[in-house]
C-alpha cells in the first residue's frame, strides 16, 4: 500500500492487487490502528485516522462489496477521504462501548453532546475542543450515538510544541463523562507525523 497524500482512484489498487497485499500486511495496519487507538475512561475509545488507515477501509470496502466500477470507487473515496488528516489537525473515529444493550441504551441518552466536549491540550497550550460530525449529525433529543467522527484542529504554536515533544492530554468534561488522560508517548510520536 503506497501512501501517496492523497487518495484517488489511480492511487488505489485493484482488487486482485489488494487481495495479495493484504495477505502479506494486515498485520502491520491492525498494528498501526492500534498504536494510534487511545481509550479514554472505560468507554470511550479515539481510533486516531491516518491515510494508512483510511486507505486500508476503503481497499477494504471494495473488497468486501466487490466495487470495481470507476463510480462506486469514488463514492467510497468521497465517504471516507476526508478522514484523513490534512496537516494542521488530529482526526478520529470516537466509539462510545457498552457492552449490556441495556446499560448502552441508558448512557447513550446520559450522553448527549459527548462529543462536543472532547479536547485534545497541548502542554502550554489551550484546550482544543472537537469538531463534531461534520458529515451529518448523529444525535437527536433521545440519545447519542455510539460512533462520532471529531476533529481537533492546531495552531502553528501547537503543531511546533507537538513536533517538539511536548506532552499531549486527550480529555472530556461532559459532565456525566469526566476523564482525561495522557497520549502515550509512542502513540504521540505517530501522531505529530500528522502535522506539518
Amino acid at each position: 500500500m503506497q501512501l501517496t497524500g492523497k487518495i484517488t482512484h489511480d492511487s488505489l489498487m485493484t482488487l486482485e492487487a489488494y487481495s495479495k497485499w493484504r495477505k502479506a500486511h494486515k498485520g502491520e495496519v491492525i498494528a498501526h490502528r492500534k498504536l494510534r487507538s487511545v481509550g479514554l475512561g472505560d468507554h470511550v475509545t479515539l481510533q486516531f485516522e491516518s491515510e494508512m488507515t483510511i486507505r486500508y477501509q476503503v481497499q477494504e470496502m471494495l473488497r468486501i462489496e466487490k466495487i470495481f466500477e470507476e463510480e462506486g470507487i469514488q463514492s467510497e473515496i468521497d465517504t471516507y477521504a476526508p478522514l484523513v488528516p490534512d496537516g494542521t489537525n488530529w482526526k478520529a473515529t470516537m466509539l462510545i462501548e457498552y457492552p449490556d444493550e441495556n446499560e448502552r441504551r441508558r448512557e447513550l441518552a446520559r450522553l448527549i453532546g459527548i462529543e462536543d466536549r472532547m479536547f485534545v491540550e497541548v502542554e502550554g497550550h489551550e484546550r482544543v475542543y472537537a469538531i463534531a460530525d461534520e458529515d451529518l449529525d448523529r444525535e437527536n433529543d433521545e440519545k447519542t450515538s455510539a460512533v462520532h467522527f471529531v476533529r481537533f484542529e492546531f495552531t502553528r504554536p501547537m503543531i511546533a510544541a507537538v513536533k517538539a515533544g511536548a506532552g499531549v492530554m486527550l480529555g472530556c468534561d461532559h459532565r456525566n463523562y469526566p476523564a482525561h488522560v495522557h497520549i502515550a508517548p509512542e502513540t504521540l510520536a505517530s501522531l505529530a507525523g500528522d502535522l506539518r
